[in-house]
């Protein structure tokens, strides 16, 4: 992950990201909330996972990819109309700048694999932050 994305934007830039992935999230849950009658049992599941996961952010640029296909994907099984067919087009772009862009700082994917300073003088010799 640390390869994918050189930093993880904090402040103002962090919380854009946040509500970029909440939205995506939100996103996948309505796309498949509107087709609840017509979508198999395992594919609500895994569309429940895949929006947990981008709302805590794990494994983000996967994870987004996997919701540009489902946005893509479940509109298929049934009749879009013309509003709902702009709701998707925005849904699959927003998820796909979020897999571009990245988790951000307010992640778990910034705390298992955002880059560390490790100090290696004594605990005697440290400056106080």
């Amino acid at each position: 992950m640390q390869r994918l994305f050189s930093m993880f934007p904090r402040g103002l830039p962090g919380l854009g990201l946040l509500l970029l992935r909440i939205a995506v999230a939100c996103a996948v849950v309505l796309n498949v909330y509107a087709r609840r009658g017509e979508l198999a049992t395992w594919l609500l599941v895994s569309s429940v996972l895949l929006a947990a996961a981008l709302f805590i952010g794990l494994l983000t640029p996967g994870v987004a990819l996997l919701a540009v296909a489902a946005n893509l994907v479940l509109p298929m099984s049934g009749n879009v109309g013309f509003q709902s067919a702009g709701y998707i087009a925005m849904a699959t772009i927003n998820a796909l700048a979020l897999c571009l862009l990245g988790p951000g700082y307010y992640s778990l994917d910034a705390l298992l694999f955002a880059r560390r300073v490790i100090d290696l003088t004594p605990p005697d010799e440290r400056k106080p932050l």
